[in-house]
């Protein structure tokens, strides 16, 4: 094995094994990148690009787009959008057998499509709909599975955070991204829908009983979908602005936030208290994000620097691997990878090196970028560290116990891999929609 194999494979391993301590993430991703750049460049060119890489990446305009997006997701969960979207759910199909379920996927594709965040999917939908679905006796474990599998949608239905990571790791189009993201996303919650029809109806005993939740029966059809049109029509300006190509997603999100923001004050939902705590909020959450990535990109120089990153293409390159073979190891890596890691570390450990790779072989960078989300999507609810399942557990403030939530998210999982075995099958899927998108 040569040096730049050797440094990048120990660096890869001494990542995991620092995040296997409890030592956060950034920090092990800034440690081992600036050793790893000191060793092979020396102290100057260590001090230079630490002195320069974190201006660059703070001062770079499509980095706006995260704090944007994880304001509108916050302000919209303040105007209270979920409880009007889950009783429009619950009145299309609340009375059909596994309804309420059914109610929670469509909900919680629609607020992800303002979100962008799924641990907040997650968390929402958790405090609404699982006290309805314990109403109606449905199996506990079925419906926090249900919750947490659907609070995926929000890594792949744009505004996705992970997405607009992926692009800026890649330096893909993070508008192409984003709008790929839209199909599969729905395509996966059409595969939710089915495979819960098909399964109350193998094991009939999981939902004894449907019905309308409290809030659903108050209200007609037409009151419930008036309720929903702010939500629609906020999803239409910021999805359509960057689809026309008439607003940059950087402007989309301050558009989207300006919006939720707008909403919330007219339904009188916030005050400036509330309003505090949302930015608050929102802006430690995208100092944690933007800490995160600077120490990524500081390893992802390392392994580029260190001749790492060339050395794994040759091999690769060496060894022939088709197309096909390389996104089955690919999605092998990041399933093995989903039960010890959270997503984002996933992202910033792999996607220098696996990027170049997946170009040597023909795969294209949207396509690409929409497996790998589809990929952490799954990893976010396999155990025994998928970040959806403590979501759920805490949000229900730990009455689901854990071996209840694993054993019913399984089901979704299976379901989560046929999606992807047609995502991988039929590329157009997610590569039809940007092809599509004016300039």
């Amino acid at each position: 094995m040569s040096e730049a194999l050797f440094l990048g494979f120990g660096g890869t391993l001494a990542i995991l094994f620092i995040g296997a301590l409890g030592i956060p993430v950034a920090y092990a991703l800034m440690v081992v990148g600036m050793a790893g750049m000191w060793y092979v460049g020396g102290f100057s060119f260590l001090e230079t690009t630490v002195k320069m890489l974190p201006y660059t990446i703070l001062s770079n305009y499509s980095f706006a787009i995260i704090p944007m997006f994880l304001l509108m997701g916050a302000l919209a969960s303040a105007a209270e959008i979920t409880t009007e979207l889950y009783a429009f759910a619950n009145r299309l199909l609340g009375r059909v057998r596994g309804g309420l379920l059914m109610a929670t996927v469509v909900a919680s594709a629609i607020f992800a499509a303002i979100s962008g965040s799924t641990i907040v999917n997650a968390s929402v939908f958790t405090r609404i709909a699982l006290p309805e679905m314990r109403k109606f006796g449905y199996d506990l474990g079925i419906s926090a599975g249900c919750i947490a599998a659907a609070g995926t949608f929000a890594a792949l239905i744009p505004p996705s955070i992970s997405l607009v990571i992926i692009g800026l790791l890649t330096e893909a189009s993070i508008g192409a991204l984003l709008i790929a993201g839209i199909l599969p996303g729905i395509l996966t919650a059409v595969m939710y829908i089915f495979g819960i029809g098909v399964l109350v109806r193998v094991r009939p005993s999981l939902v004894p009983r449907h019905g309308l939740s409290e809030t659903a029966a108050r209200i007609s059809n037409f009151e419930a979908l008036v309720s929903i049109g702010p939500a629609v029509l906020l999803m239409v300006i910021v999805l359509g602005g960057i689809y026309t190509g008439l607003m940059f997603p950087s402007s989309a999100g301050a558009v989207g936030a300006a919006g939720a923001l707008l909403i919330a004050v007219m339904r009188r939902k916030i005050n400036l208290e509330k309003l505090w705590h949302v930015v608050r909020s929102s802006a430690g959450s995208t100092a944690t994000l933007f800490f995160i990535v600077i120490g990524g990109l500081l390893f992802s120089r390392f392994l580029t620097f260190g001749g790492f990153i060339h050395e794994v293409t040759a091999l690769v390159s060496e060894w022939q691997l088709t197309q096909l073979q390389f996104l089955i190891v690919l999605s092998i890596l990041y399933l093995i990878l989903g039960m010890f890691l959270d997503t984002l570390s996933i992202l910033l450990v792999t996607i220098p090196f696996l990027f170049p790779i997946a170009q040597s072989v023909g795969v294209d960078e949207i396509w690409f970028g929409i497996l790998v989300v589809k990929l952490i999507e799954i990893a976010a609810i396999t155990p025994p560290v998928g970040l959806n399942l403590f979501a759920v557990m805490s949000a229900s403030e730990r009455r689901i116990p854990s071996k209840t939530i694993i054993a019913g998210v399984i089901p979704f999982v299976i379901i989560e891999l046929f999606t992807l075995s047609l995502i991988i099958a039929f590329p157009a899927i997610s590569t039809w929609l940007p092809s599509q998108m004016m300039n």
